[in-house]
């Protein structure tokens, strides 16, 4: 009887284990989404201003309100911040999005040179117009020429 409960006891934490890796959820007769466990990007300040990223590592200037909160198809700008050694950060910026319930990636914005110099306490910095066609979370993937540096990730709000 003791074994019966213990077995019992760990299916059931098993179970919730496997449980919390994801999510589903039914929106249609046989489609389903998938939803990821991703969390939107921590603020921080650098040279006097919010960002949104990595702290030290990757960010673009963003403060969470409503002025530049990313909104569905609502292009706006924001201007990106790298830190690094000057050798990873040679190269176009790239940046690639990918919405939390699909797989597709999603270009989105490409500088037309490299990046510019240390500006806000970064060592380069790209302005960028960016826009995101539907609400939920979204990641975006910048690359700097073929490498991905980082990730942000970012909620689009519904309008």
């Amino acid at each position: 009887m003791l074994k019966k409960r213990i077995l019992l006891i760990f299916a059931v934490i098993l179970s919730f284990a496997i449980a919390g890796c994801k999510e589903e959820e039914s929106i249609g007769k046989n489609e389903k989404v998938i939803k990821k466990n991703w969390n939107e990007s921590s603020l921080f300040e650098s040279g006097g201003y919010t960002m949104i990223g990595e702290e030290g590592r990757l960010g673009f200037i963003y403060d969470d309100s409503e002025v530049v909160r990313f909104y569905p198809d609502k292009e706006q700008k924001y201007m990106w911040h790298f830190w690094g050694e000057e050798r990873e950060l040679e190269g176009e910026l790239k940046v690639v999005a990918t919405h939390e319930n699909e797989d597709e990636d999603e270009e989105i914005f490409v500088t037309s040179g490299g990046l510019g110099a240390a500006n806000n306490g970064a060592d380069k910095h790209a302005p960028s117009n960016m826009a995101l066609p539907k609400s939920g979370m979204w990641k975006l993937d910048a690359y700097i020429g073929e490498s991905l540096f980082g990730s942000v990730y970012v909620k689009v709000h519904e309008k």
